[in-house]
């Protein structure tokens, strides 16, 4: 099997791999990369937890060929708080809306995502934006809850 050379930019930092012909990118960035804050989940694009950012658009890693992200800006949850809990993982942690943790780093991106292009959404807004995540446990509310806190430029009770 070829292998390709990929450059891009991880989380701020200039980045090469090895990808292989028709490798998805959630493969090479926990295999190739050694970032492993995007999931596994469903492998189909329906749960929502591999979740990264490319060039700020939300996108799902296992439905994204590794290749294509060439010269591409990519974001994972790896890249949150590199210098202390961003906002959005504090808040996660106040409204007790990460649990098992399947579908954290999803809803984390996906929420970095709305808050930038909009960061004072209504209620609707982030329900439309985490809609693509599926959370298995904690239910809905203290996720939605936890956003909505960051956009208002509050803390959790």
């Amino acid at each position: 099997m070829a292998m390709k050379p990929v450059t891009f930019i991880l989380n701020g930092e200039p980045k090469a791999a090895f990808t292989e012909d028709g490798q998805n990118l959630l493969d090479m960035l926990r295999r190739g990369v050694a970032d492993l804050s995007p999931k596994y989940g469903c492998a189909q694009g329906s749960c929502g937890a591999c979740t990264v950012l490319i060039n700020g658009e939300p996108q799902l890693a296992c439905l994204v060929l590794a290749e294509s992200v060439e010269g591409e800006n990519l974001e994972t949850t790896a890249g949150l708080g590199r210098a202390g809990l961003h906002p959005l993982q504090e808040a996660f942690m106040q409204r007790f809306a990460a649990q098992c943790g399947y579908c954290t780093p999803g809803m984390l991106m996906a929420a970095k995502a709305l808050l930038d292009i909009n960061p004072r959404p209504t209620r609707d807004q982030v329900i439309e934006a985490i809609s693509g995540n599926l959370c298995r446990c904690t239910g809905y509310e203290p996720i939605i809850a936890a956003i909505l806190d960051v956009a208002e430029g509050r803390q959790a009770p």
